[in-house]
């Protein structure tokens, strides 16, 4: 462990860690708050992800709970290197591993590299009724990995659970909810497009603008603007 910090702090970049704590919203208040950068660029981290895929769950735990998020970020993909070489008894420890887990995926970056490869990934051959308690949880974090995880079912074909999370969420308050939804949305609509319609025909008008905004962006010119016009 101390020899992966060292590694990291000697990788930082300060212009980009002033960026990042920006970009990821970390001043008082704001969704990110509290959140250090190093500064590490991403392709690195993912090597040296490979490079500690022996640590143990506890040594990600211990990296999940600190504020510097170079760390989470490794740690999440370490879990992730980890779930792809389990068995099946193995995954299913990482994936309880994860959902203990929740709180310290707190920011959007965390959730997107990790929920629908890990999560995602093993619900879709057992029972998907956790993502219905983490949609509706107070924690924004959660919510988005619940509708994140399920653009595993989305490269699988497999569009219910997504449409079904998306109305749980559509009146949420939060942008990051409304530009997850909207993403999901959207990759329905990549693989079936009459699927994504039928969903927006019943909920466009009351959608968040954001959320309708995502989820029409690959439409043609002429079917988006009916949307946003409200004269679809």
């Amino acid at each position: 462990m101390k020899r992966l910090k060292r590694e990291l702090k000697k990788l930082s970049d300060p212009e980009r860690a002033e960026h990042d704590s920006r970009y990821f919203k970390t001043g008082p208040g704001e969704y990110g708050e509290g959140r250090i950068s190093l500064g590490v660029d991403t392709k690195l981290k993912r090597q040296l992800a490979k490079k500690y895929v022996s640590l143990s769950l506890n040594e990600i735990r211990s990296l999940l709970k600190n504020r510097i998020s170079d760390y989470k970020f490794l740690a999440l993909v370490v879990l992730h290197n980890k779930y792809k070489k389990a068995d099946s008894s193995g995954r299913e420890r990482l994936v309880k591993f994860y959902l203990e887990n929740t709180r310290e995926i707190n920011n959007w970056d965390l959730v997107d590299i990790s929920a629908h490869h890990i999560l995602g990934a093993y619900l879709l051959n057992h029972d998907r009724k956790v993502l219905y308690k983490l949609a509706r949880s107070k924690d924004l974090w959660e919510k988005r990995i619940a509708i994140i995880s399920t653009f595993a079912f989305i490269r699988a074909g497999q569009f219910d659970d997504t449409l079904k999370i998306s109305e749980i969420l559509l009146n949420d308050s939060h942008d990051l909810i409304h530009k997850a939804v909207g993403w999901m949305l959207r990759e329905v609509g990549k693989k079936d497009q009459k699927v994504e319609e039928r969903f927006l025909r019943k909920h466009y008008k009351k959608m968040p603008r954001t959320m309708l905004r995502y989820a029409i962006e690959r439409f043609d010119e002429e079917k988006r603007l009916g949307y946003l016009l409200g004269s679809v």
